[in-house]
Parts: C-alpha cells; structure tokens; sequence
C-alpha cells in the first residue's frame, strides 16, 4: 500500500522542494509523527527537520493570541456577564455555566465562519420578537417576560465586551484566534521571505481558514494537497466529496492551477467485511477474535488500525486484546474519569455537597471501602475501616455522625476527621481537605512504591486536576459553593486525560475517528458504524435557529454529517482489508440501526462486500445439581451437630434444599448481613415473639382473665419499643417505613390481644401452660450409633375449655390447606405444602415425648396477617379431596410422624447418601 504522505514526499522531491524551508500544516498533531517518518524514509541527506504543525498551531503563530482553555473562558464570560446583568437577574455560576457553554460555542462558530456578529445577534432579537410578539407588545410586562427579551437584547453587548476582554488579555477561544489572525494576515505575509507552507490533508474547512489558505496560495508562498478520491469528487451528490468539490470550483487559485490531486485507490479491489455483533460488548470480543486471526497471518500487525466510533470503548477494548499482539499504540488517552480513583474524589463530593451531620451509612461504606482508602486504615493486626463497616452492619446503623465514626475508628479518627469532617460548603476548605487527602495517599502508597507505580500516577494526575481547581479558586470569587466545585471538577475531569507510552510507528493503531485523518493503513477495524455514532446525527446545542444558520453559512448537522463521511471513505480509500463492525442491538444512549454508510457502501456495489452476523458461543450444557459426599470429616460434623440437636427449622429447611442444610449447619456458612434500612420480615417477627413472651411468660399456670389482658394492652407501646431497640439496634423507626412497621407490630399485638378477650367475653377458658419452652428430647434410630438430640421451643401452650393446644405464631399469613395432610409420606419432602405441619407436629412429638402434655391435644398456628381465622388447626385427612378432617393428635398420630421423622433423620446421617441440590 503506498499511503498519502507518501505520495506527497514524493512529489515534493520531484519539485525538488527544499524540506528544510517547509513548514507542514497537517490537520491534527498525530499525523505530524507519521510525516515525519516518511520524510526520514525519502532523503538521503542530512537536513534541518521541516516545521510540522497542526493547523490550529499555525493559526495561532497568525494571531497574537493563545488558546483558552474552556473552564477559564467560562470564568472569563462570567466577569462579562455580572458586569453587563442588572444584579435582580444574575443568575449564580452553576446555573450560568449550564448555559453559557452553549453560548461560547455559537460565538465560535460566528468568529470561524466570520459571520458579522451584529447582523446575526440583532437577526436573533427580531425572531425573538417576532415569535413573542404579544409579550414585547404588552404594557405590564411580567419580570419574566422583562427578563427573556432582555437576554436576547444583550447577547451582542455579551459577544462584544466578551471578546475584547479576551483580547486584552492575549487570549482567545478558537473562533476568536481565527478571527484575529485573517487581521493579522497581510503583516504575516509581509515578514515571509523563504519559508513555503505545505497544507496537507484537509477537507471541510471554515471560512477563516479557507481565507487564509487562500491568500497564501495566491501569494505563491504556500501549496496544498487534498486527499480524495476522484470517484467522490465526480459524484455530485456523494457527500465524502461535498467540501472539496465547493474549494475546486469555488477558489479562483485553481482556475490556473492544477488541483493536487485526485486519487483513483477507491476502487482498487478490497475485501470489506460488515459484521453485525449484539451489543458494545459484543463488538469488542470480535475484534479480540479478529485480531488473534489477523496475528496469525500477519506477526506484526503493522499497517493495522482500530478505529473506535465510540471512544468510550477503549478500556473493554484493551482487555480484550490476546496477549500475543505484539507492540501497541494508543493515539487517545484514558480519560481520567475512566480510572478508579475518579470514584473515590466524586463519592467524597457528593457525600459533602449538603452540609449534613448525618452520613448515610452507604456513602460511608463507599468511602471507606475504596481501595485506596483502605490502606490509611491499617494497624499491626487489623484494618479500622473493615471494622467500622462490619459495626455498621449489625447494628443496623442507618445514618453515621463524625463524633460516633470517630469513636468507633479509634487510632484512626484523624483519616475520619479528613474524609468526613465537614466543608461547610466552602470550596476552600473542600480543595484544602482534598490536598491533604492526596498527601495521605502518596505517604502510604510510597511505603511500596514499586508495586504502587500506576497509582502514584493516577495520584499525580489528580493532583494537577485539584491545583488548577485551587488557582481558578484563588483567582475567580465565583466558586462560592461545593456545587460549583464539583461541576468544575467534572468538566476537567471530562478534559483530561492519562496518555499512554507506546511505539507511534510500530505494529497495532487504536485511535479514534479524527486521529484517523491523513493516515492509511492496509487493515482497519471499524467498530460502532451505528447511526447516532458514524454519523452523530442531528444536534441542536445551540442558541442559533437551523435557519439562521442556513442564511449565514454557518454548519449545520449536514456538514457535520459530511465531515464523517469523508473520514469513513477517507479510511477506506487504500486499505486493502476492511472490517466494518455495528452493533445490532443499540439502546437509546448507543446510537441507532446500523449506519447509512453501511448501506450507501451496498448500494454503491463497487465492491464486494460480505455481511456476517455474529453472536457468543452458548454452549449446551446440563444444569447439574450440586452433589456434595459425605465424607469422614462430613460425618463427624454431623455427629457433633446431632448432638446439639435437630431443631423443626434445620429439617424443613433440609427438605427444602439438603444443599441449604449442608452450608448452613456442616459449613456454618451466615447469610451475608447487611444493614437492615427497613425492617426485615424476621425481625418482625422476632419482635411480635418477645413481646408476647413478655406478656405471658409471668402468668404461666394461671387462667387468663379480662383484667390481665388489660394490662397488657397498657404496656403494647413500652415493650414493643423496647424489643425494637433490642432487635433492630440502632436502626431508626421514627420516620418511613420503619414507622410504619413499628405500628404494624403495636396494631398485630393489639387485635391478637382483641381476640384472646372476645374468646373470654364468649364464655371460653383459658389456661395458659407454658411460654417458649424449650425442649431437649433425644431419639433412638435403627443404624445410627451416635446419640441424636431433638430440640425447638415451642411458642405457647394452653388448655382451652379443657383441651390442650399447641400453638406456632407465625408473622406472616397462613392457610388453612397448609397445617394439612393426607399422605404421611409428603410431609418429609414437600417442603411448600408439609412444612408447617411437620414443624407444629414435631413440637407435639417432642413436648410428649417430656411427659409435658397428655394426649389427645390439638396443634395448630396463628397467623397474624390472618388473625380472623384464629387458631388454625393441623388436621389428618383420609384422603385427597375430602372435607372431613381429623383435628386431634393421638399417640397413632405421634407413631406415624415419628416413621417418617426418623426416616428422614436417617437420611442426613447416612454416609452413602448425598447432599444433593434440589432443582428449586
């Protein structure tokens, strides 16, 4: 392949150009390094290197001016804007910059396309007039209606005053630069004696610059070389040509000159693959797969680029490139906002933007498990930070103060104090806490700073973001608040970035779209060619209509669009092997359907172009059930375990799942505890349990009368209080939804009170037996040598009109058809339908196992999201469909259960059958 650069070296030799009194303009800095190269290739001399620079460089040599960057703009409109506002319509800074900045991009545009600003700001006045006419006509004008139309009378003073403040101080945003260097350009020519300008590479050119370059053309003092395929430039209506057929008919340079030049590589032949891939993922897991076969056939990859159309893909990009490529260069940086450290500085500034005492217990937790805070918590034995998250977490610690995080960080309250002290919304104190934090970082992570290296550098960067907020700081009064601070740190952010090393001339290429210009390569990969990306598609960020635009020459979406164009043919023009990648699955944020140029391409049908869909391999695999052997050191858990004894929730809950069991009660593996910011349905539970244990555990032996009851009733709010505190610890149950459920637990104990009085307002007697208690039975199994404990503690036993009941409170609702059974075998395996009658049964088993009740009793549940069904019956049916039930336990009711009990004991323990997962 003979690229661009090339051809134009070689045709400056045959004009026997001096290269040591050239200057090369190109169109961006990256090319610069490529012409370089190609110029060393093609002399055999020794010589004094050409100038090489970007055309905004060139530009500024013209102007007297220096580039601004956009916050100091910003800051610099400011001063424009208070000077010129009457103070009862000033807005503040960060609502002014959400504005301003499209502000500063229309006086860009009406400076680079030397648009006249007082015939466009008054053209803008008179639409607004016009579209609010019955507003600039009425009498009584509300402040509003005052305000708007004022604005728009303002904009000139704004543009105007704006631009010769900037002026003054010799600098400029690129539009003014522009501007001031056509001024400047009659002088600039005056001083040229020997030096000639090569203009290389471009394409769609703003007014400003095609003056310029004209002008120098005209003056024989420059030459200029377009990079285009003839093909574009005949098609009348192919927009890859639409800005250099308007330079070749419309510049007078080129009635008597030849235009250098039009290429015939286009359509030379090509292999073009399109490839449609799900998802921004998707797409860069292909090209790891393409670039592994590409290595293959080519070891170097030289001539090699990938193109992203997104550039945000970059990080998934380089993992997921195969480790065997070879020398790569990246042409763009990693945007600073990419790396972890940019979590870290923007969960302080949001944890800090309200000047709250109370932190929320996950911003805390955020903070303090950042990996780079972690370090600064270290002692000899422990890490505080771990400590204070773990004491979060069970006490249920809703919102943290920085007097209790301190208490509980110990030695380490001072890092508490620099995370979480507050900044009084102050933007002085927010970047002096930020220094010292910084400061903090890099004593630690020099303590082993060889394997710190890429932090440290992370740490610099951010360093240098954190000094240009304390100059900008220290010279504008405007900062006035964390808000404006974090919305300054977010767009420097959005600025900079963290460069790579590489070697610019060897083997891979990953760039963006316009780091592409100039440059050829025999292999490109395009990825994102979707509408929305490749081409952005229509954007209207702008205070200037599309029709205003139109009449004044200024660039709408369509030159926009054409500008795209010509960098996707552009890359196309000499590559030999071409891979066109679009996503076929894009959302509203990732662009639109595949791209028109894809189809434009199909349409054109001057090259072969192969279309392939492709997807993730998705292997057929067998879901198998997790199997775990019961292994020697399996049994002896067991036998330990047996011992302490088999409660009715660890067997349903093996009945369940014998995995649960087994990582629950072998393994002793907990449930993951978080903090408990509603209360959980357990606690509930557990609340409503402890509150009537209160109440009935004093009167156990006793008949219950209206009178007890009653005090009960007194003491719902006192008892309920106190076991929330004790359950739910520090979490808060003032407010929300905690609120509540803290009056559904009083509401619950006071209807289930209701009931036990209107059964004693009946005429009913009831005696209470026994409150929570806990039983220890043991139980002898054929083959099981080792001793086996049954043990639970049973809610509430009472005699009622001279019946003995069992009974199981239950939180949540419960039906009838679930404290029944028909078959004696279900009641070991469906845990849905059984469990709550294998639990009532077994504490009937257990109970007369103690010689605690004489049978016949009845067992059954209350359910207190069901209190109008009352107690809640277990009962034998015969069979399947029948009504008739049995709701008395017998001895012969006890005998079956017992069977099917010890069965499933049996099961657990024997050693040659396994924990087997059930497929739930």
């Amino acid at each position: 392949m003979v690229s661009f650069l090339n051809d134009v070296i070689v045709d400056l030799q045959k004009k026997n150009a001096d290269f040591s009194q050239l200057t090369f303009v190109l169109p961006s800095k990256r090319a610069g390094v490529f012409l370089k190269n190609q110029i060393s290739n093609h002399l055999n001399k020794t010589i004094f290197a050409p100038k090489i620079l970007s055309i905004e460089e060139f530009i500024e040599t013209l102007s007297d001016l220096k580039y601004a960057n956009n916050t100091e703009l910003l800051f610099e409109f400011y001063k424009v804007y208070l000077s010129h506002t009457p103070k009862d319509q000033i807005e503040p800074f960060d609502t002014f910059s959400k504005w301003a900045q499209m502000l500063l991009q229309d006086f860009n545009e009406i400076d680079r396309y030397l648009v006249s600003p007082n015939h466009i700001f008054d053209y803008l006045n008179a639409i607004k007039e016009i579209e609010h006419q019955h507003w600039s006509l009425e009498e009584n004008q509300t402040p509003y209606v005052k305000n708007y139309l004022s604005f728009w009378n303002r904009l000139k003073l704004f543009y105007t005053e704006f631009s010769n403040q900037l002026i003054k101080n010799k600098k400029g945003y690129q539009g003014l630069v522009y501007k001031e260097a056509i001024e400047n350009l009659e002088q600039f020519i005056d001083t040229q004696d020997n030096e000639t300008y090569v203009f290389i590479g471009f394409n769609a050119l703003n007014k400003a610059e095609e003056i310029i370059i004209q002008e120098l053309l005209q003056q024989n003092i420059a030459s200029i070389y377009w990079d285009i395929d003839a093909s574009f430039v005949k098609d009348q209506i192919h927009d890859a040509g639409l800005f250099i057929r308007a330079h070749k008919s419309q510049w007078h340079y080129f009635n008597n000159e030849d235009f250098n030049w039009l290429s015939n590589y286009y359509n030379s032949e090509k292999k073009i693959n399109c490839i449609g891939a799900p998802k921004n993922i998707g797409q860069i897991k292909y090209v790891g797969e393409l670039l592994s076969d590409l290595k293959q056939q080519n070891a170097t990859l030289e001539n090699t680029a990938i193109v992203l159309g997104d550039e945000s893909l970059l990080i998934p990009l380089l993992n997921s490139i195969p480790k065997n490529i070879g020398p790569i260069n990246i042409t763009m940086g990693l945007p600073l906002s990419s790396i972890p450290m940019a979590s870290l500085f923007e969960s302080l500034f949001r944890l800090h933007k309200s000047s709250t005492t109370k932190f929320y217990h996950k911003d805390v937790i955020t903070i303090l498990s950042n990996q780079f805070i972690k370090p600064l918590f270290n002692t000899e034995n422990d890490n505080i930070s771990d400590y204070i998250n773990s004491e979060i977490q069970q006490n249920n610690i809703s919102y943290l103060t920085i007097d209790h995080l301190k208490t509980l960080a110990g030695t380490k309250s001072e890092i508490i104090k620099l995370l979480f002290e507050t900044w009084q919304n102050n933007s002085k104190i927010a970047l002096e806490q930020c220094a010292k934090l910084i400061l903090e970082l890099k004593n630690v992570l020099d303590q082993n700073k060889q394997n710190n290296l890429l932090a440290l550098e992370y740490l610099y960067r951010f360093n240098v973001v954190f000094n240009e907020l304390n100059t900008l700081n220290n010279t504008y009064s405007y900062i006035n608040n964390i808000s404006v601070l974090f919305g300054l740190y977010k767009e420097i952010l959005k600025n900079e970035t963290l460069d790579f090393k590489g070697e610019p001339l060897k083997g891979l290429q990953i760039m963006g779209m316009l780091e592409s210009r100039v440059l050829d390569f025999e292999t490109v990969i395009l990825t994102s060619v979707n509408e929305g990306i490749l081409p952005a598609g229509k954007s209207n960020s702008s205070f200037i209509p599309f029709d205003v635009k139109l009449e004044n020459s200024m660039p709408t979406y369509k030159e926009k669009d054409a500008v795209y164009t010509y960098h996707f043919y552009r890359l196309l023009q000499r590559a030999k092997d071409i891979h066109i990648i679009y996503n076929t699955e894009p959302d509203v944020l990732n662009g639109g359907e595949k791209s028109r140029f894809i189809t434009q391409l199909e349409i054109d049908k001057t090259h072969n172009i192969k279309h392939n869909l492709v997807s993730p391999k998705v292997p057929i695999t067998e879901c198998n059930l997790i199997e775990i052997s019961k292994s020697s050191e399996i049994i002896d858990e067991l036998k330990r375990y047996s011992k302490s004894g088999f409660s009715p929730s660890a067997l349903t809950n093996y009945i369940r799942n014998p995995l649960a069991f087994y990582y629950e009660k072998i393994l002793g593996i907990k449930q993951y505890e978080d903090v408990e910011e509603s209360v959980a349905l357990n606690t509930l539970g557990t609340i409503i349990h402890n509150t009537l244990e209160d109440f009935y555990k004093p009167i156990e032996g006793q008949i219950l009368t209206l009178e007890i009851i009653s005090e009960m009733v007194s003491k719902i709010d006192d008892t309920v209080s106190h076991h929330f505190k004790t359950e739910y610890k520090q979490g808060d149950i003032t407010k929300g939804k905690n609120l509540i459920i803290y009056k559904i637990a009083k509401h619950y104990i006071l209807n289930f009170l209701k009931l036990e009085s209107k059964d004693i307002k009946e005429g009913n007697t009831i005696k209470i037996l026994a409150i929570e208690t806990k039983n220890e039975v043991p139980i002898d199994i054929d083959g099981l040598e080792f001793p086996i404990i049954l043990t639970g503690k049973v809610d509430r036993v009472d005699i009622y009109n001279g019946i003995t009941r069992i009974i199981d409170y239950k939180s949540g609702r419960v039906e009838q058809n679930k404290v029944e059974i028909v078959n004696w075998e279900d009641i070991s395996s469906d845990y849905d339908k059984y469990s709550k009658s294998f639990q009532i049964l077994m504490y009937a088993y257990m109970m007369y196992k103690q010689k605690k009740i004489v049978l016949p009793v009845e067992a059954g549940i209350i359910s207190f999201k069901k209190l109008s069904s009352g107690f809640i019956k277990f009962g034998k049916k015969a069979s399947k469909g029948t009504r008739t039930k049995d709701n008395i336990i017998t001895e012969e009711t006890l005998i079956a259960f017992e069977i099917e009990l010890k069965k499933l004991i049996s099961e657990i323990c024997d050693p040659n059958i396994n924990f087997i997962e059930k497929d739930v």
